[in-house]
């Protein structure tokens, strides 16, 4: 295949510094879903981990890496996962961690990175903003500053997904992966297209926040003005050219879903599934939706990427009422 940044042999080393409670995270057929989708669907469980996302099997690889170097402190840009998944794996490796998120992020995931002893600085703005504020908290303070997708071993960590389903899913057809800023993207696909090539990668976006579709499509980096979705996970406004780069090499489709689309996924993985996501993990769901002709009788791997979600927020958009027994 094309060379990207990423390596086969480092995602295979990437594992032994991952923490085994975020390896082998479950996989399997949901056969209840079939006759609602009309396609196989099998399901990569990215949220049974302390994390409830992906986002950690990066930052392990990352907290292990800086630990090795002496490093005390590390500051990141977060909508919520990933700040999270760098609390946690700090914490546990004696790192002190600065996490800059927008003030809108899901409270429950504001309140996740407290617990973990994170620092927790907020802004107004969008998550590309909270960037951008990170970056000068790092250059003032003299410490490392962790970014999403640009730092090859979020790319890398994320990718050992990618080892997992080649490994245990005998024959699939396409793989549905969320694409935001790239990192979870590029990685599966990168080992997807080195290990299975025939397997269709598939990242899916919502049309509230398209740039980095626009620019798979267009093959340069096209931003956008701001971003109106409820996957908050995934509403980034700037690609990151080196990361484009990547997904042009990996990705066969680039695919953008309605915001409806996304919420009839997240319910029918609570009736189908009996699993509670946050928006972002239903992409792959909301675009088999929305095209079933396409996926008609083939075998679909969707990953879920994450389950963080404010509660009453997610018992809007699936039409559940709250219950508030004691």
């Amino acid at each position: 295949m094309p060379e990207t940044r990423l390596d086969i042999d480092r995602i295979r080393a990437a594992r032994r510094m991952i923490d085994p409670v975020f390896l082998d995270t479950p996989l399997y057929r949901c056969d209840a879903l079939d006759p609602a989708l009309g396609c196989a669907v099998s399901i990569k469980l990215e949220t049974a981990n302390p994390v409830r996302s992906f986002k950690a099997r990066g930052t392990e690889l990352i907290a292990g890496l800086l630990a090795g170097d002496g490093a005390g402190a590390v500051v990141c840009a977060s909508a919520g996962n990933l700040g999270q998944a760098l609390a946690w794996s700090g914490r546990g490796r004696g790192l002190d961690v600065t996490v800059v998120a927008p003030r809108s992020a899901p409270a429950a995931k504001l309140d996740r990175i407290r617990a973990l002893d994170a620092r927790l600085e907020l802004v107004d703005g969008d998550f590309d903003l909270a960037r951008e504020r990170a970056a000068a908290v790092a250059r003032y303070e003299g410490i490392r500053l962790i970014e999403d997708s640009q730092d090859i071993e979020t790319c890398e960590g994320a990718a050992t997904i990618g080892l997992e389903l080649v490994g245990a899913v005998p024959t699939f057809d396409a793989v549905l992966i969320a694409l935001g800023g790239g990192a979870l993207a590029t990685g599966v696909g990168h080992v997807v297209k080195a290990l299975a090539p025939e397997v269709e990668v598939i990242c899916v976006q919502p049309l509230g926040a398209p740039a980095m579709t626009h620019s798979w499509r267009q093959r340069r980096v096209v931003t956008t003005g701001s971003t109106d979705t409820i996957a908050d996970g995934v509403a980034a406004r700037r690609p990151i050219p080196a990361v484009l780069d990547d997904l042009l090499l990996v990705a066969d489709d680039a695919v953008l879903v309605q915001e409806s689309s996304i919420m009839a996924g997240m319910r029918m993985l609570l009736d189908h599934a009996g699993l509670v996501v946050e928006p972002s993990a239903a992409l792959g769901v909301a675009a088999i939706l929305e095209d079933r002709d396409r996926f008609a009788g083939r075998h679909v791997v969707t990953i879920v990427c994450g389950g963080n979600v404010d509660m009453d927020a997610y018992h809007r958009w699936v039409g559940v009422a709250p219950d508030h027994t004691p």
